[in-house]
């Protein structure tokens, strides 16, 4: 590992505005950030740029970017103390494990902003708006709390769709061309680093803004969703 990782890395630890597996935290975001406001999660949120862009945007809100990547993090958290953000901090946990730093009904809406698509059939259980993350996402969200995707992938805007029909979830808003929209949302101008790569190389950004059903179907149901993504690629 580079001298600059390790660096970064110890810095993390002094940081005050990035916790890494923290114990005892479900139910208590509210005394960390000393305020009532309410709780939204960039889950994949790499060098943070879409939870600096919200705090920026809605002080009266507190937000918490999620990721695995201390070297990324370090930059969200370095920004976020030089603009003199508190309402923003940074959380290094996998994210499958989500629900053990959240309490129920602790977080108003989550945002998924360019994460990796997965692309291969094999891994599907991978993306993070799969129902497998979904039953996760349900643990800790206000009922009717929204759940906004942002990717310049296809494959997984349209994986998402298909997710929120067959699971029985709301659809708020969808577009495959935010840019080409006559009005653009400001949350929706955030840009990350990501989306400046175009990794998709599909020149367009895709958005979906749902929310989950009272109760999502069973774990069988995931198999038929495998099932249906295999029979439509033509994949054995």
């Amino acid at each position: 590992m580079g001298q600059k990782k390790l660096k970064r890395f110890a810095e993390l630890l002094q940081f005050s505005n990035v916790l890494q597996n923290p114990e005892g935290m479900q139910g208590t975001w509210q005394q960390y950030f000393n305020n009532n406001q309410p709780l939204t999660l960039e889950l994949a949120c790499g060098k943070g740029e879409y939870a600096l862009g919200l705090a920026q945007m809605h002080p009266q809100r507190n937000f918490v970017g999620v990721d695995l990547k201390g070297n990324r993090l370090w930059v969200g958290a370095k920004k976020a103390t030089a603009a003199g953000l508190s309402n923003v901090a940074f959380l290094r946990i996998q994210i499958d494990r989500i629900h053990e730093f959240f309490a129920p009904g602790e977080v108003e809406e989550i945002w998924i902003t360019f994460p990796d698509p997965q692309l291969r059939i094999s891994k599907d259980k991978k993306r993070l708006t799969h129902p497998k993350f979904l039953r996760l996402y349900q643990q800790i969200l206000q009922p009717g709390g929204k759940i906004n995707l942002k990717t310049d992938s296809p494959v997984l805007y349209e994986f998402t769709l298909k997710v929120i029909e067959i699971y029985g979830c709301t659809l708020h808003q969808s577009t495959d061309n935010v840019y080409a929209q006559p009005q653009i949302d400001p949350e929706l101008q955030i840009k990350t680093h990501y989306e400046g790569l175009d990794i998709a190389g599909s020149n367009k950004v895709h958005y979906v803004c749902f929310s989950l059903p009272a109760m999502l179907p069973g774990a069988e149901l995931d198999v038929r969703l495998h099932e249906m993504l295999k029979e439509e690629a033509g994949v054995d």
